[in-house]
């Protein structure tokens, strides 16, 4: 053993030696020293000659390196090492300050400290695009002058950076992997050919022509012009943003179907009427005109113009009103029309402001004191204008309006003939200013708000509700709380009373049984002698048993009807209870009614000191429940009788595929019903139906029971939820956290317009058409997408055209041009499709 370090004599004070090191590093790492100076002097005092090798010992036999360390000699411990600066120049002269070494301060310290890259989360698909918008935002916020923006064209959007920035947001979109090549596309050459103005827009598009001669042509554009259109896209959204009202939904940050609803459900108080429209027209070239005329006003380039109206002449910008449900992911909205579309009615939301002047300010209210006096009507009117301060007021002449694009609701809180005179500007000024027809939603011209509209694919409907003082609900709380108290004991004791009935019984049959009834010491003989009285011979011990409780409840009376347990609880169990212990509980029971009634009482007495308030309503969001089941026959889901049933044209694809369909499904659910008053039904229709199908399916394509099918995929079904399963509807509906990587279905409604198309885009089936073949490889059509297709699909939509629709999880209406057409996918997109990630819009249906 070595003295110094107490280690075995093979490795003699090599922690003395190590701990020497140490001290010197310290030392000198703390007055500034540089990695020269130290190795110098770890050198001279440890010996460099140990650490070097000389030619001799290379030509030596090798050492191992345990005799080396036992050649090493031995260095005694030095002292702790000193703390003060006085004790450190004391024990090591040679470094004090009389030899000038350069101090260094901290901050010089703390920029030699090596970097520590911190792993940052990665960001999600929203954030990256809002990341990109933001750049175009200030390229854009540049050219801004005298009032309007000048040069867009020339100074943003024929830029190679704002032409990147716009492919990267598709390609988000997408949800598509980075590509190095940018699938063959030049911005440079791009942004030269929008700066001279030769770019051929006709060249970059695809036709596709309709089944039937009665439809029209459909023209989509490629990935290039595609590209152009979204960088235009971005920059007249950072210039109409801060202008449109608050009236106005859909394409927006912060004001998407979410938001719309629950406009509706809170801010709209004590309506008297609805009357919800759609407006419906294919853009002609007098109401394109009307629409520059308009961006005019804001938007000040030739150029910017000249190149919407080339994609105008070539009849793909798609700008349609009505025709099919907009935001909904359908390949024919355009990626211009919905703001564009915005644009144009932005007119009709400053008409409707207009009148709710009209109406509500300057309308002469005689039962308003203060507005048939002298005060001023328009001060009056901005002060009601402050939210609650004539919500209870149903004199007042209130007007509401909620536009979602091309769909628009209006409440009237006022008279009849109010209501029918404002319907009947809103349509004048939309069929004589805009150029819009009208298609309105139900029989009659106004609808009760108590009959219910329908509106977004969404049942509204109003009911009265009257509001109770505060002190009316505590009494009422309080008495409730007691009420519920005292049953629950009851309850409880006549359970246990019962039980115990039934296990004296069970013992008195087992004894009977095994011949031991008279034996029994530990047995009441007066109710064993009672016992016996009724039993006739020859009789079964359990016919012996029923005969005794129909006598024993026939003594009790005839008018009062009871049962076995309470006839065992009453008259033999609690006889034989404790005295103390009955009157207890019977006391107990005697002085809850008392209270109970007591508050009553006085419940009733503040019910006459305080009057109820007004009456004032409140609205109600339903699912169309019936809309559902058609469409879950339509889809091959359930039959006519609602019995769960396979799909057969999901069959052919891999398992996981049939899951993420159905789990798409009930995702959709999940999401767009969740602020529904009826979700339970919803609920209960995910639980009987979808879960039923997808085990079904699988059944149906591996030939095994259901049994097998739910052990082997345990995991993967998870995402369905069985019966008794709430937490999994138990949803925030404020905000929600992304699983599973998925943000398309989970997304707070400022991101909507991030996700605009995908975030409500309907289910659909994809039939498997064709494997993949080695001799024939394809690239998968989704935009931005590389990766060599897996199958090729042929996609089918059920829904009939109807406009407006319902929603119900499925996709609307497409054109016959584009269902069943085929197109080569590869897993990860299939999957997206399914599951809501992505939407039809992003799909390139060109041949290929």
């Amino acid at each position: 053993m070595c003295r110094q370090c107490l280690l075995p004599s093979t490795l003699p004070c090599v922690a003395g030696r190590l701990i020497k090191c140490t001290q010197i590093s310290l030392l000198y790492s703390t007055l500034g020293a540089s990695d020269e100076n130290l190795y110098q002097r770890i050198s001279k005092d440890v010996g460099e000659d140990r650490y070097s090798r000389s030619a001799k010992e290379e030509n030596s036999p090798p050492i191992s390196l345990g005799d080396r360390l036992t050649q090493l000699p031995d260095l005694p411990f030095e002292k702790p090492f000193p703390k003060s600066k006085e004790d450190r120049e004391n024990l090591y002269p040679r470094i004090s300050k009389e030899e000038n070494y350069p101090s260094i301060s901290l901050g010089e310290r703390l920029a030699f400290l090596p970097d520590f890259q911190v792993d940052k989360p990665s960001q999600t698909r929203v954030e990256l695009k809002r990341s990109l918008e933001t750049r175009i935002k200030k390229r854009v916020k540049e050219q801004y002058l005298n009032g309007k923006f000048h040069n867009l064209v020339t100074n943003v959007i024929a830029t190679s950076k704002t032409l990147e920035d716009a492919y990267n947001s598709i390609r988000h979109s997408s949800n598509s992997q980075a590509n190095n090549e940018h699938d063959g596309l030049c911005f440079i050459s791009m942004a030269k050919e929008l700066l001279r103005g030769d770019f051929d827009v006709e060249a970059n598009t695809v036709k596709i022509s309709p089944k039937s001669l009665r439809e029209r042509n459909l023209i989509l554009p490629n990935l290039k012009l595609k590209v152009i259109q979204e960088a235009i896209r971005i920059v007249v959204e950072v210039v109409y943003r801060p202008h449109f009202s608050k009236i106005c939904h859909g394409c927006r940050s912060g004001r998407g179907t979410q938001s719309a609803l629950r406009y509706i459900c809170n801010e709209i108080e004590n309506p008297n009427w609805y009357f919800a429209f759609c407006v419906t027209k294919e853009v002609d070239t007098h109401v394109f005109n009307r629409l520059i005329s308009i961006m005019e006003e804001r938007i000040e380039d030739a150029s910017f113009y000249a190149l919407l109206r080339l994609m105008f002449e070539a009849q793909v910008l798609n700008l349609e009103f009505g025709g099919f449900p907009k935001g909904q992911g359908l390949p024919q909205e355009g990626t211009l029309s919905p703001i564009l579309m915005n644009v144009y009615l932005s007119l009709f939301d400053a008409e409707f402001y207009r009148l709710c002047m009209r109406y509500e300010g300057l309308s002469p209210n005689k039962d308003d004191p203060i507005q048939a006096g002298r005060s001023s009507k328009l001060r009056n009117w901005f002060r009601r204008q402050i939210k609650g301060e004539d919500s209870h007021n149903r004199q007042a002449h209130r007007l509401h309006a909620c536009r979602y694009m091309d769909e628009i609701l209006v409440a009237v809180s006022g008279p009849e003939d109010l209501a029918l005179e404002i319907r009947e500007s809103v349509y004048g000024y939309l069929r004589e200013s805009l150029s819009l027809e009208v298609v309105e939603q139900g029989e009659s011209p106004l609808i009760k708000p108590t009959s219910g509209v329908r509106f977004l694919g969404m049942f509204i409907r109003a009911s009265d509700r009257e509001e109770i003082s505060s002190a009316v609900r505590v009494v009422h709380k309080l008495k409730d709380k007691m009420q519920l108290f005292a049953s629950q004991k009851e309850v409880y004791w006549e359970a246990m009373t019962a039980r115990i009935g039934k296990k004296f019984v069970g013992r008195c049959l087992k004894n009977i049984k095994e011949e031991k009834l008279e034996r029994e010491e530990n047995m009441s003989m007066v109710l064993m002698n009672r016992i016996s009285e009724f039993r006739r011979p020859g009789m079964e011990p359990e016919h012996w048993f029923r005969h005794l409780l129909k006598i024993w409840i026939q003594d009790l009376g005839t008018q009062v009807k009871r049962n076995e347990e309470e006839t065992l609880a009453k008259h033999i169990v609690e006889p034989e209870l404790p005295l103390e212990l009955v009157n207890s509980f019977y006391n107990f029971q005697q002085k809850a009614k008392e209270y109970i009634s007591s508050e009553s009482l006085s419940t009733r007495s503040l019910l006459e000191s305080h009057s109820l308030s007004s009456p004032t309503m409140t609205t109600k969001l339903e699912a169309p429940i019936r809309v559902l089941k058609k469409s879950l026959i339509r889809y091959g889901l359930i039959d006519i009788e609602g019995n769960p049933r396979h799909i057969s044209m999901l069959i052919l694809q891999d398992d996981l595929q049939i899951i993420n369909w159905f789990c798409g499904l009930v995702h959709r659910w999940k999401y767009w019903f969740r602020e529904c008053d009826n979700f339970e039904t919803v609920r209960l229709m995910l639980l009987e139906c979808v879960r039923k199908s997808c085990v079904r399916t699988l059944s149906t394509k591996h030939h095994v029971s259901e049994a097998v099918i739910e052990r082997r995929y345990e995991l993967e079904l998870s995402n369905i939820p069985l019966r008794g399963q709430m937490e999994f509807f138990s949803l925030s509906k404020d905000k929600e956290k992304m699983t599973n990587g998925r943000d398309s279905l989970s997304f707070s409604s400022e991101d909507e317009m991030m996700l605009y198309g995908s975030a409500y885009a309907g289910l659909f089936v994809l039939s498997l058409a064709q494997v993949k073949r080695p001799s024939a490889l394809r690239v998968c059509r989704v935009m931005c997408c590389s990766v060599p297709a897996s199958s090729i699909y042929s996609v089918h939509v059920f829904e009939k055209r109807k406009h407006p629709g319902w929603k119900t999880g499925f996709s609307s209406w497409i054109p016959p041009a584009l269902n069943r057409k085929r197109i080569p996918l590869c897993k990860q997109h299939v999957k997206d499709l399914y599951m809501g990630d992505i939407s039809l819009q992003v799909v390139d249906f060109s041949p290929s």
